[in-house]
């Protein structure tokens, strides 16, 4: 993990820029009810607790592999901010030209990392709700708030899909229980020879529909499930991530860490004292947290100040376990050249995290590579939103899955390894991850 700001150099010829005009219009109370009356399959999403964006169609988009992917996708948006005309009177992170982003884990991935800049945005914060259309500069009108909201609901019309429900089939994966329980088993034996103190080793499971997968559906379930998550949607990747990777704000960044689980359904009744007990009290679980804690901080250390890290984690409560939780913030420092980091910036900077690779995080990459045998995609990457003035949110794509095929969803989960763990408790740990998804999918 590198704890430098990135370099802007092109590694591969970049997509044709277009000149956009951005226009930015406030929503007034009746005219958006809830973000949820614009969920479509096909749509961008990135929501919490009532708040957030939606996005429709796309203005222009950009595709990248490999090592620099990272650094492909932010100078392309620097370079179409850059050119860009935007007119926006409401100046809050989220409005104005804003681009959603999906990336792959690995950088030998096959997956293909984007960010998109759709056609229309809707968005709502504490502050009220705001709607932006992006057009090319040619074709840019003057559009009014009436105008905007009809193309809205008319590309919300086109990326909606029949909601009729099928019965949901779970088949094993690329690594079968007993061979995540093998592979938990040889990675504890592997430590010393690798030289690593934590691995965060990942399983799938296949979900097969009668029916084609509404994913509006999908994202609706999981927002009323597990509203404290941050639920995701960026071309059939969905989820809701309790996990905040960072969140940039006008300088400030703040990230949630998680490392450390316990499953709400093997809980003993009428013990209020039991996740304390079971996580804060537990050698294991601190171990695992304080990793993840470090591996953050000492990321963020040489390009800010102020940072708060609290020395003792909290526990988050979810309808399916209880995690140990740290939030991180910090005051971002300018580069040498008076530059403030953005969003997408820290990405590139703190991926992989110790809470989804491992402990040192490049030697731990080569183990689960090795066990896990399959290729994650955008499992456990970075999922988001990034706008013009370098604030963005972007969460780490956990507790979700991938649509393969119309009727076809593959669903991932991940846990942490260290000394002491037992491999059937963390395939135990793993189903209890993937009970989000197969409850919005409707096949527990």
């Amino acid at each position: 993990m590198s704890a430098e700001l990135p370099l802007d150099h092109a590694y591969a010829p970049q997509p044709a820029v277009p000149e956009l005009t951005s226009l930015t219009f406030a929503l007034a109370p009746t005219e958006l009810a809830t973000l949820g009356d614009f969920f479509a399959h096909e749509a961008k999403i990135w929501t919490s607790q009532g708040h957030g964006l939606v996005g429709f169609g796309e203005a222009a988009s950009i595709r990248t592999r490999g090592e620099h992917r990272f650094t492909q996708a932010r100078e392309w948006f620097a370079h179409i901010r850059a050119a860009a005309t935007i007119l926006d009177p409401i100046q809050r992170p989220g409005s104005a030209l804003v681009c959603f982003g999906a990336f792959s884990f690995s950088f030998t991935s096959s997956y293909e990392s984007r960010l998109v800049i759709p056609q229309v945005v809707i968005g709502q914060d504490g502050a009220g709700a705001w709607i932006t259309v992006n057009a090319p500069s040619d074709h840019a009108t003057d559009l009014d708030v009436r105008a905007a909201l009809e193309l809205a609901h008319r590309l919300k019309d086109e990326a909606s899909m029949p909601s009729a429900r099928g019965s949901i089939r779970l088949s094993s994966g690329q690594l079968t229980a007993g061979s995540y329980v093998q592979a938990v088993g040889q990675a504890l034996s592997m430590f010393d020879e690798y030289g690593i103190s934590k691995l965060v080793l990942a399983r799938d499971i296949l979900a097969q529909s009668t029916e084609r997968i509404d994913l509006a559906h999908v994202v609706a379930k999981l927002t009323e499930g597990y509203g404290k998550c941050w639920t995701y949607l960026v071309d059939g990747l969905v989820g809701a991530t309790p996990e905040m990777l960072v969140r940039v704000t006008n300088g400030v960044a703040e990230a949630r860490v998680l490392a450390g689980t316990l499953d709400r359904a093997t809980a003993p009744s009428h013990d209020p004292q039991y996740p304390s007990r079971m996580l804060l009290e537990d050698p294991k679980q601190r171990t695992e947290h304080e990793l993840a804690i470090d591996s953050l901080t000492e990321a963020l250390a040489p390009i800010s100040h102020g940072m708060s890290a609290p020395r003792e984690p909290f526990i988050l409560e979810l309808p399916n376990v209880w995690h140990l939780a740290s939030d991180v913030s910090a005051q971002l420092k300018p580069n040498a050249g008076g530059k403030m980091p953005t969003a997408l910036d820290l990405v590139e900077i703190f991926h992989p995290t110790a809470a989804v690779c491992g402990t040192p995080t490049k030697a731990a990459g080569v183990l689960l590579r090795k066990l896990e045998g399959m290729d994650r995609g955008p499992y456990a990457g970075p999922v988001g939103w990034l706008d013009g003035r370098g604030d963005g949110e972007f969460g780490i794509a956990l507790r979700g899955g991938v649509l393969e095929a119309e009727k076809e969803m593959r669903l991932y989960a991940g846990c942490g390894i260290v000394p002491g763990s037992v491999p059937e408790a963390e395939l135990a740990e793993s189903w209890a991850k993937m009970r989000p998804m197969r409850q919005a999918l409707e096949a527990d």
